[in-house]
This record gives C-alpha cells, structure tokens and sequence, in this order.
C-alpha cells in the first residue's frame, strides 16, 4: 500500500497541482499495518479520531511525518468509505481511498454532486436537515488547519511562524489558515501562549459574543476551554468568566491550557446543564456551546458521518433545550445570551431557538453579524458553512434579555 507523503509544492506548480503532489514516500514498514489497525478498531463507542490518537502515542520512534501519513490515510478510508469494494482486502481499500482524494483534489469536477450526495453522508441526513451539493464537496476536501493569534498579533504571528496566510481585515486578521510542515505545537511561540490552535467558525462565535473589558462572562459549556480563551483575550484578561462543564478532566485540560496562554480572570465550576445553576451571579452574557451531533465538523471527523444517527440528533436537541432554557435564568436585564452549535440540523438550530423563545419571552431576538462574510445584512440566527470559509458548520443564535 502507498501511503502519500505530505504534500510538499514543486516548482512551477498551480496552487491545486501543488496540494496534491506526492513523491514516493521512505516510510517505516510498519505503517499500512498501524492504519488497518486503527480502521478495524474504530467504532461508535471508540471513534476513529480517539483510537488514531491512542495508538500514535504507543509507537516508539515514528516520525511526525509519518504519523501525518497515518491520520491522512485513516481519515481518507472514512471519508470515501462507499466508494469502496468490501470484497477487496482492507489494504487494497485504504489505497483505493487514498488515490480518490487524490482525484478529487485534483479533478472535482469527476465527481458529480448526485454521487457526491449519495455517498458521502448518511441516508438518514436528509431527514433532519437541506443537504446540498456544495456543502457535501466542502465535506470532501481536507480541512484547513486554523490559529488563532493574541488579539492584534496576528500579522507579527505570521512572519514568525511562516506558511500562514491571514484569513481577513480587523479582528480576523488574528485568524490564521497555516499551510506549513512544522510540528505547531512544539514551536517556542506555542509554548510562549502567542497562539491556539482554533477552528476558523470557532473564532466568529467569540466574535459575536463581542464580550468588554471588565465584563462577567459565562461559558456554560466550556469543555477545554478554547472559546473561553478567546472570550478572554477579547475581554484583554479584564472582568471574570466563569467556566462549567460535566466532566472534570475537561475542566482540568481548560486549567493547562490557560496556564499556558496567561489567562487568568476565569473561575472554573462543574455544572451537569441542570436547574441548579452553579452561581447565583447574573451574567452580562452567557455563552451556550451546547453538546451537539457534531455534523458540522464532519469534513474534519469523517468517521463521524458513519457513527452520528438520526436519534441521536433528536435527543441532543431535547438536551440543547433544556441546557439553554436553564441557563438563560443567569443572564441579567439588559444581557446578552449566545447560543452555538458545530452541527446544521434543523432539530438542533431553528427548532431550539422557536422552542427556547415560545418557553422565554423575555429574550428579545439580537441581530448580529457574520464576521466570516462581511457585508451580508445581520440575521437573528447565522448558519456558517465550511464551502463558504473553510470553517466547521456552526450555527449561532443570540438574544437580549429585556426583562427580569
């Protein structure tokens, strides 16, 4: 089985030619055994991602390279699973993958949108949500890997780090696409805090929040804390945030994490999303990132697209309302509430937003803006499309509180 090696352009090529170049690869013999066996072990309860990550640490002496020819062909067996031959041996089916990636980066236009539909996302999807041919291409590509520089840092970031190109004008100038080759996290800048690593769509939602200096924040739904990082540099480590979630480690990794950025005006709590809130603070604003499907990272987690259900959606989107209901009781008169979702079904975003709304009258519509797409009038809800930035699909929802 050839595995490619990262990509690396030549001279003379296009920018296309370039992303798809790839040279015969020097690669340790052990290699097309280490991708069968994270393919066989990924399920539902073990996601592809998860096992990829288990099995990369147990391996003594594999290059960085190699472990990035590891993911990429992991990552291409699910992404282009139905177009492959089960009678085949699984090897013969991770290099079939391997070369319709390369296909397709190179000739997208070979496939058409109705195979593209068809093949490249559940049957079930089309129940919960429009799915178009445009978004499914988007899912088919390889992601873009997003930074994140200090607020007004990110032109100096760029010329440090090399191979990134600024996403926009403004805030987003902070935002960072990296093309590179280099291990990110062990560059001094990294470990100086100068940067995270951090989904372009991830980026807007801390952007429409737009939380001030010397504010009280909420961040209800935390997890390891990379919205609250932004929250609080836009916030330029003034106010306080205070930072929830179920599960502990979660919280413990949000510790690390802001250690190391210098981030210190958050307070960190766990809070199971139920009717007992973990503070009788009232809020300037509350950020809601409620537990979701996940479908909208599905380009960057394509295992995902095979594991997820329809009845998965429908019980997370019973969870998303209770959550937002529950913690919009923390938002003062006059505050503001962000609700923010990685997933597009109409079940976990128009849905809980009419059903939040009908059971809390007091929260007024807020219209805001899109940061990725400057220009386009200001909705009350924003669907971010990953054909439209390159970012994960993120649905975002905010409201003003009116009344006490």
């Amino acid at each position: 089985m050839r595995i490619p090696a990262r990509r690396q352009p030549g001279e003379g090529m296009t920018r296309i030619e370039a992303q798809s170049w790839s040279p015969q690869p020097r690669i340790q013999p052990g290699i097309p055994a280490l991708v069968e066996k994270i393919i066989r072990a990924a399920n539902r309860e073990h996601p592809a991602d998860g096992v990829m990550r288990a099995e990369l640490k147990a391996q003594h002496g594999l290059s960085r390279d190699d472990g990035a020819r590891v993911s990429k062909a992991v990552f291409a067996y699910f992404r282009w699973r139905d177009w492959l031959d089960e009678s085949k041996q699984i090897r013969q089916r991770i290099e079939h993958a391997l070369e319709l990636a390369e296909r397709y980066a190179l000739k997208p236009e070979s496939f058409t949108d109705e195979d593209i539909i068809a093949r490249a996302v559940p049957g079930w999807l089309p129940t919960v949500m429009a799915v178009t041919g445009a978004w499914v291409r988007a899912l088919q590509r390889e992601p873009s890997l997003w930074l994140r520089a200090r607020l007004g840092r990110g032109g100096v970031l760029a010329e440090k780090l090399g191979d990134c190109s600024v996403f926009g004008a403004g805030p987003l100038a902070d935002a960072l696409e990296y093309r590179g080759l280099s291990d990110l996290f062990r560059t001094s800048e990294f470990h100086a805090g100068e940067f995270e690593v951090q989904d372009l769509s991830s980026q807007a939602v801390g952007l429409i929040c737009a939380p001030r200096p010397g504010e009280t924040w909420w961040d209800a739904c935390a997890g390891e804390g990379g919205k609250l990082l932004h929250l609080s540099d836009l916030m330029e480590n003034r106010g306080l945030i205070w930072a929830s979630d179920r599960v502990a480690w979660r919280l413990a990794r949000l510790k690390q994490r802001a250690a190391r950025a210098g981030v210190f005006n958050y307070r960190a709590v766990a809070w199971d999303g139920g009717p007992r809130l973990p503070t009788k603070t009232k809020f300037d604003g509350v950020l809601v990132d409620a537990p979701c499907s996940g479908i909208g990272t599905w380009h960057r987690n394509p295992h995902a697209r095979w594991t997820a259900t329809a009845e998965d959606v429908k019980e997370l989107s019973d969870v998303q309302q209770r959550i937002l209901s529950h913690a919009a009781g923390a938002v003062k008169p006059g505050g503001k509430l962000v609700y923010a979702a990685c997933t597009l079904s109409d079940l976990e975003t128009t849905v809980v937003v009419q059903g939040f709304e009908q059971r809390c009258p007091q929260f007024e519509r807020l219209a805001v803006s899109n940061p990725l797409v400057p220009g386009l009038p200001p909705s009350g809800v924003l669907s971010l499309w990953p054909q439209e930035s390159g970012g994960n699909g993120m649905f975002v929802a905010a409201w003003v509180r009116t009344t006490g």
